[in-house]
């Protein structure tokens, strides 16, 4: 459940937000707005970005106990097996591993195993032997402060010499401040490219143990605890580069999964040794065919080609499943997400640990029970989506991370690249191949016969899972309803009937009409991350991509409207989000000098309604039909969302954005900031990050800034200056009054279990032996 709590904003780059703010009413203003009004008519948009690598700042986290240091560590269970996948004694499953886990020194567990070794290995085996006998918190933070070193000391700031500080694209944008905004962000880039320090590698040397896998080449990392590369990550950060015309940049990217692909046989989810058991969403192709038709060098695909086969052979070998419809009685290839793993992550060590043997766990889970919900934990992660209440055993909710059924899942998204890679594919063989573009061809065919007749619902107008153990659709409406819609996949009726066409997105309408902020994963509010109230980049950038793919001739008519009694809610079709319009995340908004939620129900509930657009969602355009005026909303939508938060804590552009006082920058915490740009966003904040998870809400931020870049570039004739939300109108929590909807305002005081509740995944554990140093973490 949602934490009910007031504005409680940013703490830096690591505190979790839980955002309430109040709807600014469309062509309304506030103290806190942002206006092309307030922008001196002479002024200019930034110009000097320094394309000399920044000074990296290397924070070594210091171990920190969370009981006296001569108390004993809590008892633990037997350890998991060794998993042939990661051999390390020190940083894969193992008595170090679980033991360092267990005293729970840091609030995020991966901070611990991106810690290099000062000492060889041996070295450092012998030095915990010493320890591991009645071990004392004491004990283990003098050894982890004694035989390990800073996190990312492997990694150095990368120079961009190619880095041209006002790229084409910031002509596509007319409005002063989203120019500004964007030529600001495109100079992000710069804090974000990373080379690996060959000088502090510890290699084959056997001076030092590490477990970071080693690159060749340049890349752009997400930024915060994400400190190496990420695949499915780098797809959005890549689209922005491509805005930003650093190719060479995007070349390193891909030479980088080249060699890994040459490596290993497949792309791993990021480049630490610990992710050697799973990938991420497919992209790759998508990366190499994007980088080919904008840079217009060919010369890359005699290596690419055989690789991109490798990478769809790994899939097909490793993650394929045979699938025989209940619908039409055929029989389909399709991938799912399935790891093969039966330990804690080492990077969520503890995390997992606890999940599996927390005291609440009743009855208590056997040997092979815990192995399965590890693979399925790792299998969450390797979704990108860690985690959703979409990969959970329907009728299971209640038992949080215990339900995961991810590898009995066969994901619409999934499925949508893999049809997606194999139409790319074909297009870059061409005439040169024409038995493999022939190949590819039949490949994609058969992927849409089966994304067609397992997930399209004619009936919901919908994209849905299909789950194995139940032989039928999943109930879950989720963003990756668009996916198909993206990569080309268009249902007959859709493409055929614009009122089919609206409905497939009247969602996405209701959400501009009813939210602040953009649109979420789902509409369940479970405390996870990928699930609401939280909002992503690159789910905005799919919703986009999905918009446009629709054919004139369905998109072209008038924005629909709901009957005068009614809200955007009524035009969705019946049964497509599996929710009551009065169960959906509430609104929070004034209630004179209190928070309450907005009506749920009726036409008051479209509160950010306005004249033919919606609050932040841009100027109307004569004639742009309904496709193109959610488009439009979207994009200025997300456009506020990564603006205004980073105003709020401590963004500026000279002689355009003033910075904000420092009461208002106390709000957030953020006197000393000079803005934020977040993983994450809200549905129902743009001034703020999102919120839940396995960490704090990350800066930086790759596919934040990536997606922002190719929004300005492909929307800029429609972005206007956002209203942004005054900080210090920041009205007293009050009891929600009934009916109010889920996502309620809530009582004045939280308890533990909703702050707890709200930032992690084990929410549903109630930890009592250890709690004292399990509420330090979590918190």
């Amino acid at each position: 459940m949602s934490p009910k709590l007031a504005r409680i904003a940013f703490l830096l780059h690591t505190i979790v937000v839980n955002p309430f703010t109040y709807a600014i009413p469309a062509g309304s203003s506030s103290a806190g707005s942002i206006t092309s009004s307030a922008v001196p008519a002479t002024s200019t948009a930034p110009t000097g970005v320094s394309t000399a690598p920044p000074t990296l700042t290397i924070v070594t986290s210091v171990p920190s106990a969370t009981a006296a240091l001569d108390s004993a560590l809590p008892s633990q269970e037997p350890l998991p097996p060794k998993q042939a996948w990661c051999p390390s004694d020190i940083f894969c499953a193992g008595s170090l591993l679980q033991t360092v886990g267990v005293a729970n020194l840091y609030p995020d567990d991966k901070t611990f195993v991106d810690k290099p070794t000062s000492k060889n290995s041996q070295a450092v085996l012998a030095d915990f032997q010493n320890i591991s006998a009645s071990t004392t918190y004491g004990q283990v933070v003098n050894f982890v402060d004694n035989d390990f070193t800073g996190e990312g000391t492997e990694l150095e700031a990368a120079a961009l010499p190619d880095f041209n500080p006002s790229p084409p694209f910031l002509n596509n944008l007319t409005a002063t401040l989203p120019k500004a905004f964007a030529q600001t962000v495109h100079g992000f880039w710069t804090q974000l490219a990373r080379n690996t320090n060959a000088s502090t590698l510890c290699g084959s040397s056997g001076k030092c143990e590490s477990t970071l896998i080693p690159l060749n080449h340049t890349f752009v990392v997400p930024g915060g605890r994400f400190r190496e590369i990420y695949y499915w990550d780098s797809f959005w950060i890549v689209e922005g580069l491509i805005e930003s015309q650093l190719f060479s940049v995007v070349n390193d990217t891909l030479q980088n999964f080249m060699d890994q692909l040459d490596q290993f046989g497949f792309i791993p989810n990021g480049g630490r040794i610990y992710y050697l058991n799973r990938s991420q969403p497919p992209l790759f192709i998508q990366m190499l065919s994007r980088y080919v038709a904008t840079s217009g060098d060919k010369s890359i695909l005699t290596r690419a080609l055989p690789l991109a086969e490798k990478e769809l052979q790994w899939w097909t070998d490793n993650r394929s499943v045979q699938v025989k419809s209940p619908f039409s009685n055929q029989s389909f290839t399709m991938f799912h997400y399935a790891v093969n793993n039966t330990a804690p992550r080492p990077e969520s060590y503890f995390t997992d640990y606890l999940t599996a043997n927390g005291p609440t766990v009743s009855p208590a889970l056997n040997d092979s029970q815990k192995a399965s919900l590890y693979a399925e934990l790792a299998s969450g992660a390797e979704t990108g989506w860690d985690y959703t209440t979409r990969w959970f055993s329907v009728g299971k909710e209640n038992s949080g991370l215990l339900a995961l059924n991810v590898r009995n899942t066969i994901a619409v998204d999934l499925n949508s690249l893999h049809y997606k890679n194999h139409v790319l594919l074909a297009g870059l063989y061409g005439s040169s191949n024409p038995a493999a573009a022939a190949n590819h061809t039949a490949a994609a065919a058969s992927l849409k016969a089966g994304i067609l007749d397992l997930f399209w619902d004619s009936q919901k107008l919908a994209f849905y899972d299909f789950i194995l153990d139940t032989n039928s659709r999943h109930n879950v409406f989720s963003v990756a309803a668009f996916y198909p819609f993206w990569v080309g996949i268009i249902p007959t009726e859709v493409e055929q009937n614009a009122s089919s066409a609206f409905g497939v997105f009247s969602s996405v309408n209701m959400v501009l009409n009813r939210y602040n902020g953009t649109f979420p994963s789902t509409f369940i509010d479970t405390g996870l991350q990928w699930d609401a109230p939280n909002s992503w980049p690159n789910h905005q950038y799919i919703i986009l991509n999905a918009l446009q793919a629709l054919p004139a001739n369905v998109s072209n008519t008038a924005l629909p409207v709901p009957a005068a009694n009614q809200s955007t809610f009524d035009l969705i079709p019946s049964g497509q989000l599996a929710l009551a319009e009065a169960s959906l995340p509430g609104q929070p908004v004034h209630g004179g000098a209190s928070i309450v939620n907005a009506t749920t129900t009726g036409p008051a509930a479209d509160l950010n309604k306005g004249n033919e657009t919606v609050a932040n969602g841009g100027t109307p355009v004569a004639g742009e039909g309904w496709s193109k005026s959610l488009q439009r909303q979207l994009a200025n939508r997300y456009f506020a969302s990564a603006l205004c938060s980073w105003h709020a804590t401590g963004g500026s552009i000279p002689g355009v954005l003033p910075r904000l006082s420092d009461a208002e920058l106390g709000v957030t915490q953020s006197t000393t900031n000079t803005g934020n740009m977040f993983e994450k966003f809200s549905i129902l904040d743009i001034d703020s990050a999102g919120r839940g998870g396995e960490y704090t809400v990350q800066a930086g931020f790759g596919w934040t800034n990536g997606v922002l870049l190719w929004v300005a570039s492909n929307y800029g004739s429609v972005l206007d200056a956002p209203n942004c939300p005054n900080l210090l109108d920041t009205p007293t929590v009050t009891t929600a009054p009934s009916g109010s909807g889920s996502g309620s305002a809530g009582s004045a005081k939280p308890t533990s279990d909703a702050i707890l509740g709200a930032n992690k995944p084990t929410m549903f554990l109630t930890l009592s032996v250890i709690v004292g140093f399990v509420i330090t973490y979590m918190l």
